[in-house]
C-alpha cells in the first residue's frame, strides 16, 4: 500500500526468551525472579508463586546458576542475546528497506516493550510477531503473545498484527537443522540418537487440551513412555506442545534418512515434583548407556539458539552423565544460532503473512547469495 507516493512498511517482531544481563548473582536473580513470576511459567495464583519464586528459588537458585552462566559467557556476553542481534540484523538485510526488524526478549532486555518502541509511530501497515521457539507452548510463545497484546492495547493507533505461533513443520527449519546434524553424522558412527527437548508440567499439557486426548501414553516399568495419543499430529492434538516435539523428531528422521528404531525423543529441565512430560532425558540416557550405547548424537531442536539448556546441559551436563554410565562418546548438534538457511527461513514465514510472496527456494538462493 502507497500512501503519497510512499509505500507503507512491515514491522517485524522477534523474540526469544531472554537472559541475564550478565552471569553476576545480582543479574541472575532479577531475571529469574521477572521469569518465573510469569503466570504462563508457573501457573499457580499470583501470592504462592510469589512466595514460591521471591523467598525460594530466586534466593537460592540464583548463586548456582551464577556459575553455570559464567561458563556459558563469551567475550561477545551471552549466546542467545549474541545471536538475537545477529539474526536482527541480517534478517533486515534480507528483507530490506519495506521491513523494520526489532528483537525483544521475552524477560529483561531488550524487552518486548522497547522492541515494540522501535516499531511504534513509524506508520505501520502491519507487524508481524515470531516468537523464536519452534513448537507453541503456553509458557514460551503464549507468554509473547499476551505479553505483546498488553503492551500493542495501549497503543493510540494499532496496526495489524500477525501472530505466528509455530514453525516447526516448516521445511526449511527441518532441513536446516538436518543439515548441521548432518556433518556430525558423516564424520563419526552413532549407536543411539535423541532428540531431547525443554520440558513442561504435565498439568500445563491438560490445561491446554481442549480435545481430551492428550497424555493418554502408555506407562511402562522403569518410568519410560511411548508417544501415546502424540504418536502422530492430527486435528486433536495440533497444538499439544508434548505432540509437536514427537512430529519434530519425526520430520528429522525423515530428514535425515534415519532408522527411527535408533532414535529417541525425551524431555529435559524439570522442576519441582510435579510430573512433568516423559520421557525424561537423564533417564532415557542412563538406560542407553546400562544397554551398551556407546556413542549418541543429541538434537535439541526446541531451541534456535545456543543457551544454557543447549551448551551446558546438553552438551556438558549431559554428557558427563552419559560417561559415568560408561559412554565413551556424546556429541551436540549446535543451534540454527546465525546459519544462513534459518535466516532464509525467517523471511519465508514473514513474506508468507505478507502479500509479498516469495518461494522457499528462491528465499533461500537470495540469502546464499
Amino acid at each position: 500500500m502507497e500512501l503519497n507516493g510512499k509505500k507503507a512498511k512491515t514491522g517485524v517482531l522477534i523474540v526469544n526468551l531472554g537472559t541475564p544481563d550478565s552471569p553476576r548473582t545480582p543479574d541472575v536473580r532479577k531475571y529469574l525472579r521477572e521469569f518465573l513470576m510469569d503466570g504462563r511459567v508457573i501457573d499457580f495464583p499470583a501470592f504462592p508463586r510469589w512466595l514460591l519464586v521471591n523467598l525460594i528459588i530466586a534466593p537460592f537458585r540464583a548463586p548456582k546458576s551464577a556459575k553455570i552462566y559464567k561458563e556459558l559467557w563469551t567475550e561477545q556476553g551471552s549466546p542467545l542475546k549474541y545471536y538475537g542481534i545477529r539474526v536482527e540484523q541480517m534478517l533486515q538485510e534480507v528483507l530490506g528497506d519495506d521491513f523494520i526488524v526489532s528483537l525483544g526478549m521475552r524477560y529483561q532486555s531488550p524487552s518486548v516493550e522497547t522492541a515494540l518502541n522501535a516499531l511504534k509511530d513509524k506508520g505501520l501497515e502491519e507487524i508481524i510477531v515470531i516468537p523464536l521457539f519452534p513448537q507453541y507452548a503456553s509458557a514460551t510463545s503464549g507468554s509473547v503473545h499476551q505479553k505483546v497484546m498488553e503492551l500493542v492495547k495501549q497503543w493510540q493507533i494499532i496496526p495489524s498484527i500477525n501472530f505466528i505461533d509455530k514453525f516447526y513443520q516448516h521445511p526449511l527449519f527441518v532441513q536446516t537443522f538436518a543439515e548441521i546434524g548432518r556433518k556430525h553424522l558423516n564424520a563419526h558412527h552413532y549407536d543411539h540418537i535423541i532428540f531431547t527437548y525443554h520440558g513442561l508440567p504435565e498439568r500445563q499439557i491438560r490445561k491446554g487440551d481442549v480435545t481430551n486426548t492428550c497424555l493418554k501414553a502408555a506407562h511402562f516399568p522403569e518410568g519410560k513412555q511411548t508417544a501415546g495419543c502424540c504418536a502422530t499430529i492430527h486435528p486433536m492434538n495440533q497444538n499439544c506442545y508434548r505432540a509437536q516435539c514427537f512430529e519434530t523428531t519425526r520430520l528429522l528422521i525423515q530428514a535425515l534418512g534415519l532408522d527411527a528404531a535408533q532414535c529417541t525423543t525425551c524431555f529435559q529441565s524439570r522442576l519441582g515434583k510435579d510430573p512433568w512430560i516423559q520421557p525424561y532425558t537423564e533417564d532415557v540416557i542412563r538406560q542407553l548407556a546400562k544397554e551398551g550405547k556407546k556413542n549418541v548424537l543429541a538434537f535439541s531442536p526446541s531451541f534456535v539458539a545456543d543457551c544454557l539448556e543447549t551448551t551446558i546441559e546438553v552438551g556438558e551436563e549431559y554428557k558427563e552423565v552419559f560417561e559415568e554410565e560408561g559412554g565413551e562418546h556424546w556429541q551436540l548438534v549446535e543451534s540454527l544460532n546465525d546459519h544462513p538457511d534459518w535466516i532464509a527461513m525467517l523471511k519465508a514465514l514473514v513474506l508468507e503473512k505478507t502479500t509479498k510472496k516469495v518461494t522457499f527456494a528462491s528465499a533461500k538462493e537470495e540469502v546464499r547469495t
